[in-house]
């Protein structure tokens, strides 16, 4: 023992230095590690007091276009500041593919939003709904009972009979003005309200078995229009950042009157909602059916949860609140791509004409489409897949939550932390996509005629991707090429202002088109082509 303190007293600090080297290196590197493992996403500039960079969503330019700018600047990955919150935005399929495969489980919650708690029945709605139990009960129905392609497919002869029947109706309109009309033989016609009824009346049929709009009575007529106002607003509300969601110890003051607006549409959708259900009781419709033929999707909820309580949802709420997602779900978003399908077709009237032969020779002129044809139709199906990648139905994606510390892209992300996918971004990024801007629906028949949009091609993500992808593409896939393909075949149609349309965009849940489409139509079938069978 004295031989080897002898030994270390008489080392030289050289010696000391030397043997301590390694040491060092080892505690530098780990310092270096450490600090990298803390490393987070790039913050933009900007950044107000207490608002953080909410400001910057106050123009007229919508939010997806804003942060697309701020990407080109900050990269694929990035954060802002929404009051106190923070939000990491990610804008390329890397990133994409790595949050909803390696971290799909630690994104698959949602952030408890105003618009949750006054719109959706405090989360009742599981396409909001935190991720949990009651989210996995619900997604579990949804795509097994609801959404099925089963459920889908027995449902076909409601799609037939509604597409069928709205061409018929505007096809009497025609005829009705065939007087009036100058030499053209064309007739104005609002595609945007043509399209918003025709798949309200869709979704509604198969839901409840009801439909508004053409042939009913005016009372019918009113209550669709009340109807769709209200799901017009809801979609909005659903769309704005409150303060409370921000800044929550501000959340007791409605700044702007969204909570007030919230409340109000609520109340308007929740009577609706309340009035099919009472009647659907009152009538005792409800019976089972052989193999479900003649089930809509309130007999299947009824089934599937009446009298229960689902985590403290009693039944009636957790039957509104599904119904209301479908709606949400179904009838917005349909419209919505149809009516920016139409105005790119306009924009582009070589494309037009490319969709109208294919048509021709696959359909003919003696018939109606029907879904058979769709698999023919390839250059449709592209036409479809091209509107989806530019004027995605939600832009930014849904909202969601780290529910968990995750490392993301390298960065270090905490939990708590808000999830913005730009699928816009996504969708226009030119390593990807050449000329990305352009509607060039060819590139998914050459170039990208193997990307798909069903969560698996992380280039393209309508529908989104991981566990929260949305459980209705089937169902929303065969009435967006059935309606387009459908409307094509039977009219031609002409721009009233040649070379001149008006692709302004509003911002709410949903990306929709700020203005009325109108556009001239005629029929292009012999007129015994219109009759319903």
């Amino acid at each position: 023992m004295d031989l080897v303190l002898s030994s270390l007293i008489n080392t030289t600090p050289i010696a000391l230095i030397i043997s301590l080297i390694p040491l060092l290196l080892f505690l530098f590197g780990f310092t270096k590690f450490a600090h990298s493992k803390n490393k987070e996403a790039p913050i933009a500039k900007g950044a107000w007091p207490i608002l953080g960079h909410l400001p910057i969503f106050s123009g007229t330019e919508t939010p997806h276009r804003v942060l697309g700018t701020l990407a080109d600047k900050y990269g694929p990955i990035f954060t802002i500041k929404l009051g106190t919150k923070q939000a990491l935005i990610i804008n390329n399929w890397e990133m994409a593919k790595e949050c909803f495969t390696t971290n799909d489980m630690v994104v698959s919650s949602r952030p408890k939003l105003v618009a949750t708690e006054h719109l959706a029945y405090k989360g009742a709605m599981f396409g909001f709904a935190p991720y949990g139990p009651y989210w996995r009960q619900l997604r579990k129905m949804a795509t097994l009972e609801i959404l099925s392609n089963r459920r889908v497919e027995q449902q076909k002869h409601v799609r037939i009979s509604e597409v069928r029947t709205s061409i018929k109706e505007l096809c009497d309109v025609w005829s009705s003005k065939k007087s009036e009309l100058r030499s053209s033989n064309y007739v104005l016609v609002d595609m945007k309200e043509w399209f918003t009824h025709l798949t309200f009346n869709m979704v509604l049929r198969m839901v409840v078995g009801k439909r508004y709009f053409g042939a009913v009575t005016n009372v019918e007529e009113e209550e669709g229009q009340r109807c769709v106002q209200a799901m017009k607003e809801f979609m909005h509300l659903f769309g704005i950042i409150t303060v409370g969601d921000v800044i929550p110890c501000l959340k007791l003051f409605d700044f702007g009157g969204y909570v007030k607006a919230m409340n109000a549409t609520s109340k308007r959708l929740d009577k609706i909602l309340g009035e099919w259900l009472k009647e659907r009781r009152h009538n005792k419709i409800l019976v089972e059916k052989v193999d479900g033929q003649d089930q809509d999707i309130l007999d299947v909820l009824l089934l599937l949860f009446d009298g229960t309580t689902i985590e403290g949802f009693d039944s009636d709420t957790v039957i509104k609140a599904t119904i209301l997602t479908l709606f949400a779900g179904g009838t917005d978003t349909s419209s919505v791509i149809l009516i920016w399908a139409l105005c790119l077709l306009l924009k582009n009237p070589l494309v037009m004409k490319k969709a109208k032969e294919e048509l021709d020779i696959q359909v003919g002129k003696e018939r109606c489409v029907n879904e058979l044809d769709i698999s023919k139709l390839v250059y449709l199906q592209a036409i479809v897949k091209e509107t989806l990648r530019l004027y995605p139905a939600g832009p930014l994606s849904g909202p969601h939550e780290f529910s968990e510390n995750c490392i993301l892209g390298g960065f270090q992300v905490k939990k708590g932390t808000r999830l913005i996918t730009n699928l816009w971004k996504i969708h226009t990024d030119p390593n990807v996509w050449p000329d990305p801007l352009e509607f060039k629906p060819e590139r998914f028949l050459t170039t990208h005629k193997d990307v798909d949009f069903r969560g698996n091609h992380f280039e393209l993500l309508p529908f989104g991707s991981g566990r929260r992808m949305c459980p209705g593409i089937s169902f929303g896939l065969q009435m967006l090429h059935f309606s387009l393909a459908s409307f094509l075949h039977s009219f031609d149609i002409l721009n009233p202002t040649p070379g001149l349309v008006d692709m302004t965009e509003d911002f709410g849940l949903t990306n929709t088109k700020a203005t009325p489409l109108e556009i001239l139509v005629k029929p292009r079938l012999s007129l015994n082509c219109y009759e319903i069978v």
